[in-house]
């Protein structure tokens, strides 16, 4: 161990040094001592040449962070009452300390937390090297069990695992010395915004309640009005999160533009809308339709990642495709975790301000009593499911517009991509589809929640325009220098 430095400074949990004795003792023993000595006494890179650690984050693969998004869409999926407000919240603090935590290594780059939010991060060592995949490391390794405090045993391991399994790898690419700085840096800048993290009383820990006292009867008072529909809990999901904390977004950019008027007359555009719902599956649902919104549910924990994590989803392919440096993939995700933050506390503080009700409630009232939605649970077949919360604006809607913009400020406005993330799937139809950008996909995304019978198609309309100008205010925060 250099110098000065503890043990406990660098990591989190003791499985990446019980790993580095254990294979020290396993290479002595075989005989392997020039590599042991190489591995563990600090004389530089795994192949005992001097190291020659990279300055930039620019010059260097997305590995790191790519392997930890990933990972995210896999834990994210098992991880109760997360889908979608704790989950874009969680995406917003993780995107953010691993980009601020590696800006000394992306010359050009601005600070979030220090320019925009007010926040006093650790001032990095310029006279220090950092190896900036280890920095990324800690910092998701530190956060990411802080953020999914109740996750299944399993998925929790796979945390632990991945951590472990970078801290091996980047050790034996860089220096001793080199490694613990940037392990914790990682972890020093990943402290502070969980510090900051825990002050939002909105946000923090809400999983472990979802309806804080809510009772949906209290605002049912006339027919418009928002009431629980098909299999599902009875109660409304997250109704307080329009005071969750936001990064991008002022006050006055918390409410949407208002639904349609309230009419039951059959001239109505609101009635022409319910019968353009209505119309999606019956007398039969298209395969077409099918595919689109079966495609995009992404509605049910324990199937599938949740609508927010979608964009990651989508994030980790183009990443891929483009063989991106560490600096793009941190930038990518700090300006996407944001995006989806601020998205869904605007969305959420508008559902429940509107208070609108789901088309199935709608139509049953006025054209058929008996209609139900095409949301269906493909392992315990529940049929007419309805998410858990008002209609308007729809959060698919609201998301990717909001993810489609900040992708687009990336990679272009005429981006083409086919979209695998559901690839294979046997439970729905995942058949990989194909965009000629990043906001066609948002508005087929939109589109879809009125072919699954879930939204007018005020909610898609209005919450594509809505999640557009949040993309657009993300994208105008002062990233560059």
């Amino acid at each position: 161990m250099a110098p000065g430095l503890r043990q406990e400074d660098v990591s989190s949990n003791d499985s990446f040094f019980h790993a580095m004795k254990k294979t020290r003792t396993q290479l002595v023993k075989a005989g392997v001592a020039l590599a042991a000595i190489v591995l563990f006494g600090g004389l530089g890179c795994g192949d005992g040449r001097p190291p020659k650690p990279n300055r930039y984050a620019t010059t260097q693969p997305a590995e790191a962070a790519l392997l930890w998004n990933k990972l995210y869409l896999e834990v994210e999926r098992h991880a109760p009452n997360y889908r979608p407000c704790p989950s874009a919240r969680a995406l917003a603090y993780l995107g953010l300390a691993s980009y601020e935590a590696c800006l000394l290594g992306m010359p050009g780059y601005g600070s979030i937390a220090r320019q925009v939010l007010g926040l006093s991060l650790p001032t990095p060592e310029e006279d220090k090297e950092y190896y900036w995949p280890e920095v990324v490391n800690a910092a998701y390794g530190y956060l990411m069990p802080l953020l999914f405090p109740h996750l299944p045993a399993a998925e929790r391991q796979k945390i632990a695992n991945l951590e472990a399994q970078l801290d091996q790898k980047y050790f034996g690419e860089t220096t001793e010395r080199i490694f613990i700085h940037s392990r914790i840096r990682g972890r020093e800048v990943a402290q502070v915004l969980w510090a900051w993290a825990r002050t939002d009383g909105v946000g923090h820990d809400a999983h472990q309640d979802p309806f804080r006292g809510y009772k949906w009867e209290d605002r049912n008072t006339k027919p418009y009005d928002w009431e629980p529909v098909g299999p599902g809990p009875n109660n409304g999901f997250f109704s307080y999160w329009g005071g969750a904390r936001v990064f991008a977004l002022s006050k006055g950019a918390l409410l949407c533009r208002p639904p349609l008027p309230y009419s039951e007359q059959p001239n109505s555009l609101l009635y022409a809308q319910a019968v353009g719902v209505y119309a999606q599956n019956t007398p039969v649902w298209p395969q077409e339709s099918r595919w689109i919104a079966q495609f995009w549910s992404d509605d049910l924990e324990g199937v599938t990642f949740s609508s927010a994590a979608r964009w990651i989803a989508i994030a980790n392919q183009v990443l891929e495709k483009e063989s991106a440096s560490l600096a793009t993939a941190l930038e990518v995700y700090a300006k996407l975790g944001i995006a989806l933050n601020d998205a869904v506390v605007g969305c959420w503080n508008s559902k429940y301000h509107y208070n609108i009700e789901r088309p199935q409630s709608y139509i049953r009232r006025l054209i058929d009593p008996n209609w139900k939605s095409n949301l269906r649970h493909p392992l315990t077949g529940e049929e007419g499911i309805n998410p858990p919360f008002p209609s308007f604006p729809s959060e698919h809607a609201v998301m990717g517009a909001a993810a489609a913009e900040v992708l687009s400020g990336i990679f272009g406005y005429r981006y083409p991509m086919t979209d695998r993330c559901h690839e294979n799937r046997s439970e729905f139809v995942g058949t990989p589809r194909s965009f000629s950008d990043f906001h066609e996909m948002a508005r087929e995304s939109a589109e879809s929640r009125i072919m699954l019978g879930v939204h007018f198609r005020m909610d898609a309309d209005e919450g594509f325009r809505y999640g557009t100008t949040v993309g657009q205010q993300v994208n105008q925060l002062p990233w560059k220098r």
